[in-house]
């Protein structure tokens, strides 16, 4: 119960994001929006712990992992991701990162020597087929060099995020909390941005508006400091290949937030692609003994 708990609240939580981010394209540059995002979430998970008596300084052999999991999560994969997001669709952006399940699958045998389940590669097929017909509108792209940079930077962005998850993996079984690997994490990612920030001379704007601060409040408490914490936390209980199967549905959540505040119409292809999304949670999650694949 509490495992199904986690993996709702990061689909929802992460499925709102997308029209935050939205809200936030404008005067101000890629890398201070990230920027301030990961100095509100470590300002917020480091608060938490702080309150709740739990806030502790790692041993040093851990920080260098610290330190790795800041630059994939918190750092490069945003910085991938954000820079896409000038060059393709939104649709096939999510398209790609739904990947992030075969990802998954791939690294947790290089680095854990997991094996590969039917089950989980049933349910990235199911998955990214039913994205494909979600987005289908969007994934008729010319495919000239922008548009190949930015299929790459999102491959890229998403091979990021599924080494992050590696490095989660790995400071959890070293006994690190996911808010405790967070909060330095997040600190570390920001400090970083920070240095990209000072390097490329890219000018600190201030939040032009209302929009853009509430924006930047959502994307930094809930977005971030809540939304990683608990998929980590995911991570951490049922091992990566099934709670990167939140990347597949966060996109549906998207698209509901999107018909209501966008336009956005369902067609009968996308009605077919959620079906395919949810069958593919179906497979994922039922109980062993009512399913196939193993």
């Amino acid at each position: 119960m509490q495992n199904a708990a986690l993996f709702l609240a990061t689909v929802l939580v992460w499925g709102a994001t997308w029209i935050a981010i939205a809200m936030q394209v404008g005067p101000v540059p890629v890398l201070v929006s990230i920027f301030y995002r990961f100095v509100i979430a470590a300002l917020v998970v480091i608060a938490a712990l702080a309150v709740t008596g739990r806030l502790s300084v790692p041993e040093r052999r851990h920080h260098p992992w610290l330190l790795a999991q800041a630059v994939c999560l918190f750092c490069m994969n945003f910085v991938c991701f954000y820079n896409a997001a000038g060059l393709i669709t939104s649709g096939l952006i999510s398209v790609i990162f739904s990947l992030a399940t075969v990802y998954n699958a791939i690294n947790g045998r290089i680095f854990f020597g997991d094996r590969f389940t039917g089950r989980a590669l049933v349910a990235a097929v199911l998955g990214a087929g039913g994205l494909a017909l979600l987005f289908g509108r969007d994934l008729f792209v010319t495919l000239d060099a922008r548009a190949l940079m930015g299929v790459g930077l999102a491959a890229l962005g998403t091979l990021f995020f599924s080494l992050g998850n590696m490095v989660s993996r790995r400071n959890s079984k070293a006994g690190l909390s996911p808010a405790t690997a967070n909060a330095w994490g997040m600190t570390y990612g920001a400090a970083l941005l920070l240095m990209l920030i000072l390097v490329t001379r890219t000018p600190i704007v201030a939040p032009p508006d209302a929009r853009y601060v509430w924006a930047l409040l959502f994307l930094g408490i809930f977005g971030s400091a809540f939304a990683f914490t608990a998929y980590l936390l995911l991570v951490a209980r049922v091992g990566s290949a099934r709670a990167a199967y939140a990347t597949v549905l966060f996109p549906i959540v998207a698209l509901s937030i999107s018909t209501v505040f966008e336009g956005y119409r369902w067609t009968w292809p996308g009605a077919l692609g959620l079906a395919l999304c949810l069958f593919g949670n179906v497979v994922m999650f039922a109980p062993a003994r009512f399913g196939r694949f193993r």
